[in-house]
């Protein structure tokens, strides 16, 4: 079931991030461990979790965008870090993750008709290098498979200094973060939820 901006409206109450969390099925050993270590992240910090003022770390929400014919990836070189990534940032206060997740796809990417698949397709946790004003910190982060539309064209935001489609042969010559390069093989591959 795929769902489109208006049917994601934003949530103040971790209880619908946790909620999402722990009704997510992992599908290795692996993704367990990190399910449970981002419950326990929420459970520590019940008020502000999701929210960046938190500065050991919060959760964030990201889409891997498929084109319409799930034949081709929308990745950002991303401006402050350098690297090839999916798309995705802050929940900002909104504990709706897939919510924040396509709120995210359409700003980074510019394209409006996106959908997403509101079950998660993995979870990463992993360090933001500490920058000017800001303190190294983690970043949960829930990722969900997104899908454009026929004939999407995207915009590139100034939050990346290049955006642009790949298939998957071109992923597997790019270099690419280790979370991305796992993360593509699960979106090519998966059906979406019913």
């Amino acid at each position: 079931m795929l769902l489109r901006a208006p049917d994601l409206p934003p949530v103040e109450d971790l209880a619908a991030a946790r909620a999402l969390l722990e009704g997510w099925t992992p599908p290795t050993a692996q993704q367990a461990r990190t399910r449970e270590a981002m419950l326990a992240f929420v459970d520590a910090h019940p008020l502000d979790a999701h929210r960046r003022t938190l500065l050991v770390g919060h959760l964030t929400a990201a889409a891997i965008v498929l084109d319409a014919r799930r034949e081709r990836v929308l990745l950002t070189l991303h401006a402050k870090l350098g690297r090839w990534l999916q798309l995705g940032g802050h929940c900002d206060g909104d504990a709706n993750l897939p919510g924040v997740a396509l709120r995210e796809a359409m700003e980074e990417s510019g394209i409006e008709d996106l959908a997403i698949d509101p079950v998660p397709i993995d979870l990463d946790i992993h360090k933001i290098p500490a920058r000017p004003g800001e303190p190294e910190h983690l970043h949960l982060d829930t990722r969900f498979l997104v899908l454009a539309g026929d004939g999407a064209r995207e915009r590139r935001s100034e939050e990346s200094t290049d955006l642009r489609w790949f298939d998957e042969p071109e992923t597997r010559r790019t270099e690419l973060d280790d979370s991305v390069r796992r993360l593509l093989p699960i979106a090519f591959r998966r059906p979406t939820s019913r």
